[in-house]
């Protein structure tokens, strides 16, 4: 990220009211403006949390992240540059009859709107932009997506500072605090499934995710490092589990096994490779890069493919 630019992110909330798509649009009460929900980046947070959390304090909705559906640039009144990052996000029944939210100082109004009238309706062309790209994925017929995270492990203690067996090497005290920041970033983008290498620097990686979820951790020696040295290593039994069971999941394992796993996630979804297989498998600890499929099609290919980071 750049230093001298303003960072934020949103999303463009969808629903469908008696078969048809709807987008929520946010009024702005000190602009008098319509657009579309969205915040400032709050130190340590990620682009992925902070879409999340924005959306829910000007909406009151919580979400899910789904596909990236653009990035907006614009310079302020400062001669700052202004990056908003933004997300498609499901808003589910429960979502929006659970939501609090009451006009205030910020937000005098949310309303939803057909998606074609919407366009009309936005006060900038960089809105529109975003919402245009949305569109084109629901032409597409890409609307509800999953996805399926591809996750190393946090930092471990180095191998030389490690008397045991390579398997049983702990998180050193930087991997621990990754493995906290790791929780909201993964939440953000609506986790269900935790399946770990049985390796204790994965299992401890996932720890945390699993406690905030109250969900068990599913370890699986078929995405381990010992299995892809001695060339047992499956990743293809995993990913084809997690691709038929339309579920959100995380897979936490090793370095040398994420090209594996994201090749036979390509295999799975009848995707092309290329390099971008590379650039996604190529993380480093506490990396994750987060393939969005299709709910309705999931042979149809990755939707899109992202890499996220923690800030340790």
């Amino acid at each position: 990220m750049s230093e001298t630019a303003v960072y934020a992110a949103g999303g463009v909330l969808w629903r469908l009211v008696e078969g048809k798509l709807h987008v929520l649009l946010i009024h702005r009460t000190r602009y008098r403006d319509i657009t579309l929900p969205k915040g400032k980046v709050d130190p340590g947070e990620t682009l992925a949390e902070t879409a999340v959390r924005e959306i829910f304090e000007e909406t009151g909705i919580r979400v899910a992240l789904g596909v990236p559906v653009g990035v907006s640039r614009y310079k302020l009144p400062s001669k700052r540059t202004k990056i908003v990052h933004y997300w498609a996000a499901e808003a589910t029944e429960d979502a929006i009859h659970a939501s609090a939210f009451v006009p205030n100082g910020e937000i005098a109004a949310i309303e939803w709107v057909p998606a074609p009238k919407a366009i009309k309706r936005l006060s900038y062309p960089v809105d529109v932009e975003i919402l245009e790209h949305f569109l084109r994925l629901v032409d597409d017929g890409v609307l509800r997506t999953f996805p399926i995270i591809a996750l190393r492990h946090a930092k471990a203690v180095d191998r030389e500072e490690w008397d045991g067996q390579d398997t049983d090497r702990p998180l050193s005290a930087r991997g621990k605090k990754q493995a906290k920041a790791l929780v909201g970033p993964l939440i953000a983008f609506g986790t269900q499934r935790i399946v770990s290498s049985p390796a204790t620097r994965c299992v401890k990686t996932v720890a945390p995710l699993a406690k905030m979820l109250d969900r068990k951790i599913s370890h699986s020696k078929l995405i381990s490092q010992d299995a892809w040295e001695q060339g047992e290593s499956d990743a293809r039994k995993i990913i084809g589990q997690r691709v038929r069971s339309r579920k959100p999941a995380v897979l936490c394992s090793h370095g040398p096994v994420l090209p594996e796993i994201l090749t036979e996630l390509a295999l799975a979804t009848g995707t092309l490779r290329g390099s971008y297989l590379g650039s996604a498998s190529a993380l480093e600890t506490a990396e994750f890069s987060v393939a969005h499929l299709s709910v309705d099609n999931p042979g149809s290919g990755i939707v899109a493919i992202e890499t996220h980071a923690t800030k340790l």
